[in-house]
């Protein structure tokens, strides 16, 4: 099963933090190569400095009711429930488990985690805890559809691909399908391309054909596959038999999306080939996710802009609203442009100026039916989206945490309107999907206590912690605005100016933000930053306490009350990453001589225990990115240790850990991404030892028991 550890050269010339330039390019067309987009002189903290907030005397929320995916199995049990049932009115839809199947996560232990960590390394291969074993899922190119073929890049075409497993998976997800815990979907994003690694003797984007550029697209969006698990193990493997009638592939060219909540219609989403403003086509740069209570999966679009050509030729009024968002307007060609345009038009904003709003929102699945239209949610406002994560509040209104993957941009959550209905009927779940339709749209501002002591080095302040109050500011509700002179389509079309005028706090790079379903805290990956006090750039804050912050640290809020509605919270940063030796590094105060070195958290999951469990993306301490864990709460907190390492140039993502604890799922995206690489040259030869493959991974313990701990 494990791979014999192949060495390679080293890495090629560095990108931001610890990318190589390759993923720079292709991952966000060299972003942070470019101006910071939020040139915004909003107040950073407020100039009143509030009393000290002690983790001691931070208010600790409250158990919450919200529920998870249970899986069962020999280790588990079965699950709670009776059969699944049918959709009414369509004989052929695919059986639905009933919600009695989404099982509370086990109350917090605190118990060590057992594995023995592994050490940083750079080797081609994926590395887990003795003990463990792993096996690729599925990776780029193997089939999705019934009669799908199999990958051939020498014969690859937009058709072909679109029956495939797609490229460069980042979020994973894993609904399971029956009471026993056999069988499940599995649901993951398709971020974006590396033309260099797909195509055979590629050179430059100009020199792709037309339909190659069609299979890039195919290659985007997302991917639904029936799994099947492996005897009693952690271990899964995709359905090959009998109809597959989950499986589905959702593409950036042709899937149809719904808008859905108050700027659908507006005239910000109004285009030649949509004037209704009402259904757009496909879905880009999706990164990372969430799964909702009632059995939907939430997609995040993030570096939508790198796609579309022509900003200079779009009405001079439009502009600054375009640079917002990183869209280059001085130039018809963005540097590296992809020049989709020669494949559809719609992607030029000189013949189509709003077609980019019609990106960068937080994306809906229904995993369960393959006929149900994707939508797009705009009462969530829309900002380059790293994910969205759902949990339920004390009054059984749905909340949902987001974060702006940009340096200085900013964190927020979405309060529904509605309330979630328990059940196992397709009443309740009807109504829980128009959930997302309508509430309040939240961005933070937060104050810190010592605002004196921050120098950007690292060094905490003589309270003893990075810590401070902070509250929610309102931005729209409904229909409703509250940003003078910007309407409520305004607001959640130009989510990214509403918090500039309300004065939102400017954040290193906000990626994952997903809140505890045991305790109701939430946790932010905040990847790294740094242009973080360089220059003109704001300072250091106690916020985000570091000078050209490359390593990145997490993040923690405590809503009032333990109310995740509340519009006023605590917050803390219980870890401060980066080599352990480092005097700038924290660790919740533990003891760091036994802590694994981390760089650039960036994806964060809660196994069923309670531990949160930490994704790298571009490991500026020269090795591998890989997988963390540790309790975050009890004497152990702070204790991280890494529980696995991807191959050369790739980047952990995911990650999923079944709420049985027994399976560990995670994305490896753009393995051997590395300067210089091709397809013919690979840079790692992951999985599979001919030429790289992105793929997710499940890793088990040989002995059937629990992960971690």
């Amino acid at each position: 099963m494990t791979e014999r550890p192949r060495l390679l050269p080293l890495l090629g010339p560095a990108g931001h933090g610890g990318r190589d330039a390759m993923t720079c390019i292709y991952r966000c067309g060299n972003a942070c190569a470019h101006p910071v987009p939020n040139e915004s002189d909003n107040p950073y903290f407020g100039d009143v400095v509030q009393a000290e907030v002690t983790r001691r005397g931070v208010v600790r929320a409250g158990a919450v009711g919200a529920l998870v995916l249970g899986f069962g199995g020999a280790a588990a049990g079965a699950l709670a429930g009776s059969p699944a049932m049918a959709a009414p009115g369509n004989g052929s839809s695919p059986a639905l488990p009933e919600v009695d199947s989404f099982t509370p996560a086990r109350r917090p232990g605190n118990a060590a985690l057992t594995f023995k960590p592994i050490p940083p390394n750079k080797l081609d291969t994926l590395v887990v805890p003795n003990g463990y074993d792993h096996s690729v899922v599925i990776r780029w190119g193997d089939p999705v559809l019934s009669g799908a073929p199999e990958l051939d890049v020498q014969r690859q075409t937009a058709a072909r691909q679109s029956q495939q497993f797609g490229y460069n998976n980042d979020f994973v997800g894993v609904l399971p399908l029956d009471r026993k815990g056999e069988r499940a979907l599995l649901v993951v994003n398709h971020e974006y391309t590396n033309e260099n690694l797909m195509f055979p003797n590629f050179t430059t984007f100009d020199a792709m054909s037309v339909e190659q550029v069609r299979v890039a697209m195919a290659a985007h969006g997302l991917s639904v596959v029936e799994l099947e698990r492996v005897g009693e193990s952690g271990e899964w493997k995709p359905v090959r038999k009998g109809k597959l009638k989950y499986n589905r592939r959702i593409t950036a060219h042709t899937t149809k999306f719904d808008f859905t909540g108050p700027a659908a219609g507006s005239a910000w989403l109004k285009t030649a080939a949509d004037p209704k403003g009402r259904t757009a086509i496909g879905t880009l740069n999706n990164c990372a996710g969430g799964i909702t209570p009632w059995g939907t999966v939430l997609s995040g679009e993030e570096n939508f802009n790198q796609y579309f050509v022509g900003g200079d030729g779009a009405p001079e009024t439009l502009k600054p609203k375009l640079a917002r968002y990183g869209i280059t307007t001085t130039a018809r060609y963005p540097a590296d442009s992809r020049k989709w345009e020669r494949a559809d038009e719609r992607f030029d904003l000189a013949k189509h100026p709003n077609e980019a709003h019609r990106f960068g929102w937080i994306v809906e699945v229904d995993p369960f039916d393959p006929e149900a239209k994707p939508r797009k949610h705009t009462a969530l406002g829309r900002f380059k989206h790293e994910g969205a994560n759902v949990i339920v509040a004390k009054d059984e209104r749905v909340v949902a945490y987001m974060g702006d993957d940009e340096r200085f941009d900013y964190l927020y959550k979405f309060v529904s309107d509605k309330k979630f209905k328990k059940g196992d009927s397709w009443t309740a779940r009807e109504h829980n999907l128009t959930l997302l339709e309508s509430g309040t749209l939240y961005v933070a501002k937060l104050d810190q206590t010592s605002a004196d002591e921050i120098d950007g080095s690292g060094k905490l302040p003589t309270d003893g912690a990075f810590n401070g109050r902070g509250k929610w500011i309102k931005l729209v509700r409904g229909n409703t605005s509250y940003v003078p002179g910007m309407t409520a389509a305004d607001v959640l079309t130009f989510t990214r100016q509403a918090g500039d005028a309300v004065g939102a706090t400017k954040m290193d790079r906000p990626e994952d933000v997903e809140p505890s379903l045991l305790t109701g805290k939430v946790y932010v990956a905040l990847t790294n930053n740094t242009n973080r006090g360089v220059g003109t750039n704001p300072k250091a804050d106690e916020a985000n306490p570091r000078t050209n912050n490359k390593h990145g640290h997490v993040l923690e809020l405590v809503e009032d009350r333990g109310d995740n509605t509340s519009e006023t919270f605590a917050w803390s940063v219980p870890i401060v990453c980066g080599d352990p030796t480092d005097a700038s590094t924290y660790f919740a105060g533990y003891d760091k001589t036994k802590v694994s070195p981390i760089s650039c958290p960036d994806n964060v999951a809660f196994d069923g225990s309670g531990n949160l469990w930490i994704a790298t993306d571009g490991n500026a301490l020269g090795s591998n990115d890989g997988l963390f864990a540790t309790a975050i709460e009890g004497p152990e907190r702070g204790h991280l240790k890494q529980f696995l390492t991807v191959p050369l140039g790739a980047e952990t993502c995911g990650p999923f850990i079944t709420t049985d604890n027994r399976s560990v799922f995670v994305a490896v995206q753009h393995p051997g991404e590395l300067s210089g690489a091709s397809l013919e040259n690979p840079a790692s030869n992951w999985p599979d030892g001919d030429f790289a493959k992105p793929g997710v991974v499940v890793t088990w313990r040989l002995d059937g028991d629990v992960v971690g701990s």
